[in-house]
């Protein structure tokens, strides 16, 4: 990768980085970050909004002084600062982590499941103030940023419920004098999560984690800190001892805060969430000690509609799935393919539904959808929408950045998109569904596949024999089948291919395992 690549949906990138948003300070003591003002986060709860770092159940400030400023996409009003920590508050949050695992994993899942459903309670105690947190960072609409609460939520409740769940086995042995049994017991985690769902990724993994009985040291992204942080508040009041969540807020150190967080031998597990450039590099780095990863990279999803679908129903399959987020999902449709005879008919009744959008910020009742998350953001999809005409496209809607404050991109669809144009190569991260046109099943199945990566994919038919075949013949993890949300924390998400390794939500506990067995001889 050249030095000054930079991957926009990474939390985590080894690179160069751009002129970092950094206040310099000069060494003093602790407790020293300039504090957010809690009038620009309308809270009603101000006690949920931390400027520090979390680490051995403390709430600490940079030993450098340094502060990462963290700004409204939709406005760009400064919300606050966090601290730019580094390599020596990383190696004491992992060494936090390390001594509490030896006294978080010896509790009972009970006692997990309980602490845990406290958690989750408080969580939608308070799920007025968390969603307005994930909006004025984020962007997205404080309806949908409500939606993710719940979601993230959940994970919380499910993983409570799976701690009390996991079952060791019996073996039955081949000799008289011995009986075989299999336990699981924690590993102990780092987690490095993506700003697009700034709660939901972390408690995805976070949930499953405590669940098992490890310890954890995030590293949330530095666009959407405040909203790790008031997690990791919640988590406290509900119970959850100093050293077993530690959060490490950092943009110009990323790289060696990363390299730590996967190379340090006390760290025995990584989960990360981000783009599969910078999956492969921290792949890499835990291979020197041989860790267990979880890995959710890039995806570039299908979105195919058959001649035989339920066209009004793929439309808002297609909004769900595309414009969810405004776009800036890895699950989101990517690709959008449909069969030519049906085609002009859903390129126009898409498009009527997306010029009804109200696109502003995201705490405006009437908006439907937010901003991008940074100036990066609004560059790449320019970039696609350009190559895409320049290729013979043709415009139905948007294809510009809107005017005024705020990274702001117009809803666009085009038409005519061939499948060499760079949306149907690499994954956009916006609000672009790009149509394409297909003739046979065969020949969408084999554009559908062409590409490294397969996180997921949708189709739209009403033929219950092809309905069969494509699910099964799509090179990804997760299949939507007339559907376009598949999101839920009960199944095992992720993908195959260069879209990761290993499975989040449903049996997820279980990748923050591991596996012992005990012959048991002399009987």
């Amino acid at each position: 990768m050249p030095p000054t690549h930079r991957l926009v949906s990474a939390s985590l990138v080894f690179t160069s980085p751009p002129k970092p948003r950094i206040i310099p300070g000069p060494r003093r003591p602790l407790y020293r970050c300039r504090m957010a003002s809690t009038s620009v986060f309308g809270l009603k709860e101000s006690s949920l909004i931390h400027n520090q770092a979390y680490i051995d159940g403390k709430w600490v400030d940079a030993k450098e002084g340094g502060v990462i400023k963290v700004t409204n996409p939709a406005t760009t009003e400064e919300l606050g600062t966090v601290p730019e920590l580094g390599l020596e508050e990383t190696k004491q949050a992992i060494d936090a982590a390390s001594k509490a695992f030896k006294t978080w994993s010896k509790t009972t899942a009970k006692t997990r499941h309980d602490i845990l459903m406290k958690w989750y309670a408080l969580m939608c105690e308070h799920s007025d103030d968390l969603a307005r947190l994930i909006t004025l960072e984020n962007g997205k609409p404080f309806a949908e940023a409500k939606g993710e609460n719940a979601y993230s939520a959940s994970f919380i409740e499910w993983f409570a419920e799976e701690a009390v769940r996991t079952y060791g086995e019996i073996v039955p042995s081949a000799f008289m004098n011995i009986r075989n049994v299999v336990v699981k017991q924690p590993i102990g985690t780092s987690i490095l999560t993506p700003w697009n769902f700034p709660s939901a990724m972390i408690t995805r993994k976070l949930g499953a984690a405590l669940a098992a009985g490890c310890t954890a040291v995030i590293k949330p992204p530095p666009e959407t800190p405040f909203s790790a942080l008031a997690l990791v508040e919640l988590a406290t009041r509900a119970g959850v001892p100093p050293g077993v969540i530690n959060v490490v807020t950092t943009q110009a150190n990323v790289n060696e805060v990363g390299r730590e967080m996967c190379q340090n031998a006390a760290v025995k597990k990584v989960s990360f969430t981000g783009s599969t450039p910078v999956a492969k590099i921290l792949y890499g780095l835990a291979s020197t000690t041989l860790k267990k990863v979880s890995i959710e990279a890039g995806g570039n999803a299908p979105f195919i509609v058959f001649d035989d679908a339920d066209i009004d129903a793929a439309v808002e399959g297609a909004i769900a799935s595309k414009f969810r987020g405004t776009g800036q999902t890895c699950v989101c449709a990517n690709r959008i393919y449909v069969q030519s005879s049906v085609y002009a008919e859903f390129a126009s009744r898409l498009a009527e539904k997306v010029a009804a959008f109200k696109v502003g910020n995201g705490l405006d009742k009437d908006t439907t959808h937010g901003p991008l998350i940074h100036e990066r953001a609004i560059e790449k999809v320019q970039k696609h929408v350009d190559d895409a005409l320049q290729q013979g496209a043709q415009v139905l809607l948007g294809g510009k950045r809107l005017p005024g404050i705020g990274s702001f991109f117009a809803p666009t669809v085009l038409s005519d998109v061939p499948s060499t144009a760079l949306v149907n190569q690499e994954e956009t991260f916006g609000p672009l569904a790009a149509l394409t046109k297909f003739e046979t099943e065969e020949e969408v199945l084999r554009m559908a596949n062409d590409t490294p990566v397969g996180l997921a994919g949708y189709f739209y038919s009403r033929d219950v024999g092809r309905v069969w075949r494509v699910a099964e013949a799509l090179e990804v993890g997760m299949v939507g089948t007339n559907t376009g949300l598949i999101s839920q924390a009960v199944i095992p998400f992720g993908g195959i291919k260069e879209s990761g390794l290993g499975r989040e939500g449903g049996h997820g506990i279980e990748e923050y395992m591991n596996i012992k067995f005990i012959a048991f001889g002399g009987l």
